[in-house]
């Protein structure tokens, strides 16, 4: 496959839109009027809170356009998103993550200021099975501040956090009720902050964001549950910990670290299907790295790195977000700044192919989502307040834009629940 059957030039694209554009909103009416099936519900988490106390290498956080977790009905014939609801809050719940059993969903506030450390919150809402509304359960705090990410443990016991501002990760555990506890378990990262100056760095950038302290940027498990990983990104490490599914404890594996190039800055990860090979992306190197995966020992081995860009950039590009397909065929990792998807196809080995990239359709691109049937992508636009909507080629990794945007304020992340689907159980 060459690279110029993916690639295009923003003029084409533009062109492509505005056909589209014009015969999207016919199907999209046709496909609303034929489906009377329960719908399927995105929850998109936003920036909605203006802050006044961020640390002054804290480019990328917005006035707060948001306003708080907008829920939308998904069309499942074209992608397209029909908002039909907001559940308002303040604090900027910028990480979402719903339960196996469709029953829950958590929020990381990002932004609330909770006792004298001006710790994060973490929110439960219950969701009604029948419309996807939302009810406040409860909210605790998150073991540190700025909460920026969350994931649910596979036992469905404990609900993972990484605190961006605090530097910490912690463990709250989920009682019979799906409310969140108090963390059981909080951790604080220590070591050397790297250099401002990322090792990959492309040349002429000015990319620097997070090597002024500690960073937690990400945690979850892995597929097993036995082990879970968080990224720091002022540290450059990947820490690994052994987790205990009846206490919520988090014991340092051997090795309990795994350093990346000095300044490149680990930012999100993500595991291939088959579980052997870890994906993880830097968000001031503007790289990704393979690792391979030992599932026994929970030990991770670099073997590959490529960048998120094409050839012969320069200038300055944060990374975000990085997804592998259902299918295992393709990588695709988010340019902030370059604002586009760089799409990479898997080879045997695991090991990345450049095939191509997309433009985004709007700046600082944070994160994005797959449906729940890989067939359309949802890229969240932070500083253009949309989410722009594609079509994925199965076939060739290809996203291919469907001519749909919703409106949403600092869009930060998407999660999805099909109402249709029975709910599934953990143990």
């Amino acid at each position: 496959m060459k690279m110029n059957q993916l690639s295009r030039s923003r003029r084409s694209f533009l062109k492509t839109s505005v056909a589209l554009a014009a015969v999207g909103p016919v199907a999209g009416g046709v496909a609303h009027a034929e489906s009377d099936a329960p719908p399927l519900i995105a929850y998109v988490g936003t920036f909605s809170s203006p802050l006044q106390d961020v640390l002054p290498t804290q480019v990328d956080l917005p006035p707060g356009n948001g306003r708080g977790i907008h829920l939308f009905q998904v069309d499942r014939q074209t992608g397209e998103l029909t908002e039909i609801g907001t559940q308002r809050m303040g604090t900027s719940p910028s990480c979402l993550a719903v339960n196996a059993a469709g029953t829950r969903l958590y929020s990381a506030n990002e932004t609330d200021r909770v006792g004298e450390g001006k710790e994060g919150s973490v929110s439960t809402f219950s969701i009604d099975r029948s419309s996807g509304k939302l009810t406040l359960m409860g909210t605790v705090r998150s073991g540190g501040a700025g909460p920026t990410y969350i994931s649910i443990h596979p036992s469905g016991r404990f609900v993972l956090v990484a605190n961006y501002f605090g530097g910490s990760v912690a463990v709250l555990p989920v009682n019979a009720d799906g409310r969140l506890g108090e963390p059981v378990q909080v951790k604080q990262d220590t070591g050397t902050i790297g250099p401002t100056r990322a090792t990959h760095a492309p040349a002429g950038s000015f990319a620097i964001s997070g090597h002024d302290r500690t960073h937690a940027h990400m945690i979850q498990s892995d597929p097993s549950g036995k082990y879970v990983m968080h990224a720091d990104l002022g540290l450059d490490k990947l820490f690994l910990w052994q987790f205990d599914e009846q206490t919520g404890a988090l014991t340092p594996n051997d090795p309990a670290a795994i350093s990346l190039p000095p300044g490149d800055g680990p930012r999100h990860f993500h595991f291939h299907p088959n579980g052997r090979w870890f994906y993880s992306i830097q968000e001031e190197g503007s790289t990704i790295v393979l690792f391979d995966y030992d599932a026994d020992a929970g030990q991770l081995a670099a073997r590959q790195t490529v960048s998120t860009l094409p050839p012969g950039f320069v200038g300055s590009n944060f990374c975000s977000e990085i997804l592998v397909s259902d299918d295992g065929g393709f990588v695709y990792a988010g340019n902030r700044l370059h604002d586009s998807v760089g799409i990479f196809a898997v080879g045997d080995d695991g090991e990345l192919t450049f095939v191509g990239e997309e433009w985004t359709r709007g700046n600082y691109p944070r994160s994005f989502s797959f449906d729940p049937t890989g067939r359309f992508f949802y890229c969240l636009n932070q500083r253009a307040d949309h989410i722009a909507i594609f079509k994925v080629n199965r076939q060739t990794g290809a996203l291919d834009f469907t001519g749909h945007y919703a409106a949403v304020g600092n869009p930060s992340h998407m999660v999805f629940l099909d109402l249709a689907a029975p709910p599934r159980r953990t143990e």
